[in-house]
């Protein structure tokens, strides 16, 4: 099998979006549960998960930490005790802006807790159970939501950067270790999406998408079995060709078009 297994249908197929009280995660959420999927939604903003829960009938609220183990392990038991997932998205994220220049490692540490540690925590919590489903016939799919951001240093991202790295890197390992059960795993590296946290950048950000487009491009990714799921292509592209440059080219150029 060289793609992961494509989702089509998403009717009755049970969905754990962790990080969707706002941007992206909100935007996938109600987009799948509008395909007849059904949905449970878990951040730490409980009043938002409520109205999410409001406005889309059947979907369920699950108010969670990331950081917090024993939250992650009760939620998850919760979720998985009423059946098997098929799919479990991670977009979980925290970002400031931060050059070495003004380093704050309690900053650092904090994106390092929710934007990767949180992942492992509820990879923890759910891997198990979701290879004994793809085991018995049932496998479901795992996403994590990385960044563009990860695919090579780039100024202002000296916190945010190298976790979105670490995912890359965690979802390349999972998707060779779990493909032969059958049990998908995709990584999502967006561009510049309009979220509260890309709101705090003080510069034009290109080709910058609203969450909603995000979301499309994300099921016609699982659509068509992908692995790098990434978007807006005409910004990613870019940014893949830059991953291939040898450093006394890339650090000149990277200099040059952000004025950094």
């Amino acid at each position: 099998m060289s793609r992961n297994p494509r989702i089509t249908d998403w009717q009755g197929r049970r969905v754990w979006l962790v990080g969707a009280s706002s941007g992206i995660g909100l935007a996938t959420a109600s987009a799948l549960h509008q395909r007849g999927a059904q949905v449970i939604v878990s951040a730490r903003n409980d009043e938002a998960l409520q109205a999410f829960a409001r406005q889309h009938p059947g979907s369920q609220a699950l108010a969670l930490d990331v950081t917090r183990r024993d939250q992650v392990q009760a939620v998850a038991a919760q979720v998985l005790g009423a059946g098997p997932l098929d799919l479990m998205l991670y977009c979980a994220g925290y970002y400031q802006p931060m050059r070495a220049t003004q380093m704050r490692l309690e900053s650092m540490l904090q994106h390092l807790q929710i934007n990767y540690v949180g992942a492992l925590q509820v990879l923890d919590a759910v891997l198990p159970g979701m290879i004994e489903a793809a085991r018995a016939g049932r496998p479901g799919h795992l996403s994590l939501v990385s960044s563009v951001a990860g695919y090579r240093g780039l100024p202002n991202s000296l916190a945010y950067g190298p976790t979105k790295a670490a995912l890359i890197h965690l979802a390349e390992t999972l998707y060779l270790d779990l493909q032969d059960l059958g049990l998908g795993v995709s990584v999502i590296n967006p561009g510049f999406v309009a979220t509260p946290l890309t709101a705090q950048n003080d510069f034009a950000m290109p080709a910058l998408i609203s969450p909603e487009q995000a979301a499309q491009a994300m099921l016609q990714g699982w659509r068509q079995g992908d692995f790098d799921i990434h978007f807006p292509k005409r910004f990613t592209r870019v940014m893949k060709l830059l991953q291939c440059l040898p450093y006394p080219v890339y650090f000149p150029l990277v200099r040059r078009f952000t004025g950094l």
